[in-house]
């Protein structure tokens, strides 16, 4: 029963970092374009060869 006053800490801190950096990417406008992605998956114009730099 020891080992829970150590992880039920732990859980939720690593639960709320998860919250902080989901609500960054959200205000940061990560997910700003679900159309263009979703009609970039069915585009038949597309490289299969990768660029050599």
């Amino acid at each position: 029963m020891d080992i829970l006053a150590f992880l039920i800490p732990v859980s939720l801190f690593l639960g709320g970092l998860g919250l902080a950096a989901f609500v960054w990417s959200v205000k940061t406008r990560q997910f700003d374009d679900p159309q263009g992605d979703a009609e970039r998956i069915l585009r038949t114009d597309y490289d299969e060869h990768p660029r050599e730099d």
